[in-house]
């Protein structure tokens, strides 16, 4: 075989299985995308990004070179191969978001957006609430693109995001497009002041759409106001105003931002004997609770929290929690 020609497995994604390479052939394959990327499928692009970011979090490859193969994306014009990167660009941003090089990596990833939300823009809202209609696979390429491009700071989309709730408060007509509702509710809570918040607590009461009810209550956990977060929390436990089978996903939603990890972790740990009471019995349920708020700890703290938590609750899911913990502060 020559030794610059590319070596690809599980052609079209048809095993269930991970597929690594040395670094040579990954250089090969990175050259490959950058150069004319659709000469590999859809779903091997997909593959590969998801492959690369997995094995090179479990330590088989080197970090550099997940970050390396998303220089491609600005060609990248399917959806698939987007969320791929969109999803583990997540999981890395919340282990690295209280690390000193965070910056660079936000900045770096914005880099690779940046040209792709320019071009697709965002969805037109039309007067009576109408929405002109692409392409499924448009408007959720569209989605993926204006997620990222808010989630890592890009400054035109704060301010998209952040008109638009205002255009909201003073008008009290929503024309926010439907499909980045979530995206905008939760960068404007961020970014906003607290009349925002407490708007968006009004608006949650005010619903009676389920749909819209869970994505008002998800961007309620958004803010940077340890204040409010704490306020949630509390209000979501001890009194009947968040609905019972949401309280575990305030707590979890409030353990992903970075400004309530520990406050998630901590009241968690507070509150322990009374969550255990009310869904203990629902084996999914305290199984995704614990999962969530040990999800993103990555310190020695932390980690003897966990350690020292696992003794007190005498529950055993807490010894995989500290071997995740071992696993994410060893990545870091």
């Amino acid at each position: 075989m020559d030794e610059d020609m590319w070596l690809l497995g599980n052609i079209n994604q048809t095993g269930y299985f991970r597929v690594n390479y040395d670094l040579h052939n990954w250089r090969l394959l990175i050259g490959q995308l950058m150069t004319n990327p659709e000469i590999i499928s859809v779903g091997n692009r997909a593959g590969l990004i998801d492959d690369v970011f997995n094995l090179a979090r479990a330590g088989y490859l080197p970090q550099n070179v997940p970050l390396q193969i998303i220089c491609y994306l600005p060609q990248e014009r399917e959806f698939l191969p987007w969320h791929a990167a969109s999803r583990s660009l997540y999981q890395l941003d919340k282990l690295l978001d209280r690390t000193e090089d965070y910056s660079l990596f936000s900045d770096y990833v914005l880099k690779q957006v940046a040209s792709k939300y320019h071009k697709m823009g965002w969805p037109l809202a039309l007067t009576e609430g109408s929405i002109i209609q692409a392409s499924y696979q448009t408007e959720e390429l569209q989605r993926e693109v204006i997620m990222l491009a808010c989630s890592f700071g890009n400054k035109h989309c704060h301010r998209q995001a952040v008109s638009l709730i205002s255009d909201w408060i003073s008008s009290n007509k929503n024309r926010i497009p439907p499909n980045v509702r979530d995206i905008v509710y939760c960068t404007g809570v961020s970014l906003m002041d607290e009349d925002v918040w407490e708007f968006i607590w009004m608006k949650f009461h005010s619903t009676t759409a389920i749909s819209e009810k869970k994505v008002l209550l998800e961007a309620l956990t958004c803010s940077d106001n340890g204040f409010l977060l704490n306020r949630l929390l509390n209000l979501s436990l001890s009194s009947d105003l968040v609905p019972d089978q949401d309280v575990i996903d305030v707590i979890i939603h409030v353990g992903r931002n970075p400004h309530g990890r520990h406050l998630a972790w901590r009241y968690f740990r507070e509150k322990w004997d009374i969550l255990n009471s009310r869904y203990g019995e629902a084996l999914f349920m305290n199984s995704k609770l614990i999962s969530g708020v040990t999800e993103f700890l990555n310190t020695e703290t932390e980690l003897n929290e966990v350690s020292l938590f696992k003794v007190h609750s005498g529950i055993p899911v807490f010894s995989n929690k500290l071997q995740m913990a071992y696993c994410m502060i060893c990545y870091i």
